[in-house]
């Protein structure tokens, strides 16, 4: 069967956030409209898996292929576990995860139990490499006859041997190899989360598409992120200004603009053209998107005056379509692993520090309000200028919850690394006393002598929960230099 996979196709079938209105008034907007934003499906990455352990009665009949054998002996995890019923409630789970995910997970039905088994697996991802692999071993001295599986295989693994399914100190290999994800502990479906996810979020990258808008380019131009493999499509910012102007404020755009002002706590020297423009970018931006067929957008926006796109990247980061501002890769591709990694919508922002508090301050226009995700309450937030240039375009000052957790995150596609620093929110400076740009957000970074070390560069991307395990974990899998204090 042959499945359309294009981004109007998913806008015609899906109500994605319907009912989880972005604002007040924005679930009137159909799927199909103009103005409703949606990622797009991607086929499935394949994870390949199996579960590790003898049936009892292969062991009391002698047959279990270990050194115990003979005494028809239950190693640990014991002749209590209940293997069978332990897999259950594990596949149970790994649905529930992967549940929207880009994974098509395949677990064998069948525990995996005998020499020659173990070496059908191997030759089968030899023959046929998946995305990655999910080894499940209930039994501990199963752990060195897993070793095989391993050898065939040189992409991201992740093993899950519960705590007492393993005597005395957990495996070496298991322990310390490269692009190998360890859970071992008693029964933890957050670390098995943190490892399909990222999976998840590889796959996705590498099936998307960038589109950069930027001013110095005066014709079309491909090229693609060498770690991801993501294609990015570049155009000059004349195909925005184009678009931009040729487009009339609908009614729909009217509701739209309506909508934000209803929802915002208070209003500070916006005129109603501000509101008009800023629909009107947001439309704009979603069609030159679909002209392209993308996934992800950053445009060079600091000098496009009144078409300024501050409230459609905040609204699109709401739901998971990841806008970078001022034609940043490096932020952009941030926002992108963000998204499909943590599953919600991140603050690219500038960096400032409070030297004499050791606190780190981040700020700048274009803060999604649907800090925990696109199905959860908007943060209050008021609406005020663009700080930087006239005209006085509209961008939202978004008010971060005080003691909430944050990850500060971001890819370096030049090395590549990855920065994740785990700490919680101050608050939300008014201004004045501070300045910077419309959002403004002070946080504690835990554990740093100086906060000032952790700089990785212009625009970072904050993130409103406590994701940094999960972001150590993708970096362990694939491969990557991470710099952090988790």
């Amino acid at each position: 069967m042959t499945m359309d996979f294009s981004r109007r196709s998913f806008l015609k079938s899906t109500a994605a956030f319907s009912g989880m209105p972005l604002w007040p008034g924005f679930a009137a907007l159909a799927a199909d409209s103009e103005l409703f934003p949606a990622p797009r499906p991607k086929p499935p990455a394949v994870v390949r898996g199996a579960f590790f352990y003898p049936p009892a009665q292969v062991v009391l009949d002698g047959k279990c292929e270990d050194g115990w054998a003979a005494h028809q002996w239950f190693t640990w995890p014991g002749n209590q576990f209940k293997p069978e019923e332990q897999q259950a409630r594990l596949m149970t789970e790994i649905r529930r995860i992967t549940t929207g995910l880009d994974l098509d997970v395949r677990m064998d039905a069948d525990p995996v139990y005998t020499d020659a088994a173990i070496a059908a697996l191997a030759e089968e991802i030899t023959a046929a490499p998946p995305a990655a692999l999910l080894l499940v071993n209930f039994w501990n001295s199963f752990s060195a006859k897993i070793l095989p599986v391993l050898d065939a295989y040189d992409g991201p693994v992740i093993v899950y041997h519960p705590v007492g399914s393993s005597h005395q100190l957990p495996p070496e290999r298991f322990r310390t190899s490269p692009r190998l994800h360890y859970i071992h502990s008693i029964e933890n479906f957050a670390a098995l989360e943190d490892g399909l996810r990222a999976v998840h979020a590889r796959a996705r990258l590498a099936n998307s598409r960038l589109l950069r808008v930027s001013g110095k380019l005066e014709q079309e131009a491909d090229d693609a992120e060498p770690f991801f493999g993501l294609p990015i499509h570049g155009v000059p910012a004349a195909h925005f200004n184009d678009l931009y102007d040729g487009l009339e404020v609908t009614d729909e755009m009217r509701r739209l603009a309506d909508a934000v002002r209803k929802n915002a706590g208070a209003v500070t020297d916006l005129a109603d053209n501000a509101f008009e423009d800023a629909v009107r970018a947001h439309a704009a931006v979603l069609q030159l998107m679909a002209r392209h067929d993308a996934d992800a957008v950053t445009i060079e926006c600091l000098f496009l005056k009144h078409r300024k796109p501050c409230l459609s990247f905040a609204i699109n980061n709401s739901a998971l379509v990841p806008c970078g501002c001022e034609n940043d890769l490096n932020a952009t591709v941030s926002l992108m692993l963000g998204a499909q990694l943590f599953g919600v919508g991140g603050f690219q922002h500038n960096p400032d520090f409070d030297t004499v508090e050791n606190l780190y301050y981040g700020s700048h226009c274009t803060c999604t309000p649907r800090l925990a995700g696109p199905d959860k309450p908007e943060a209050p937030f008021h609406l005020r200028p663009f700080f930087h240039q006239m005209p006085k375009t509209l961008a939202l000052d978004v008010q971060w919850p005080a003691g909430a957790p944050v990850t500060l995150f971001k890819y370096r596609t030049e090395t590549p690394e990855l920065d994740t620093w785990a700490g919680e929110v101050v608050n939300s400076p008014a201004c004045p006393p501070a300045g910077g740009c419309a959002t403004r957000v002070l946080v504690k970074i835990r554990n740093v002598a100086d906060v000032c070390d952790i700089y990785s560069g212009p625009h970072p991307v904050l993130y409103c929960g406590d994701f940094a395990r999960r972001a150590k974990t993708f970096a362990k899998l694939h491969g990557l230099k991470l710099n952090t204090n988790c």
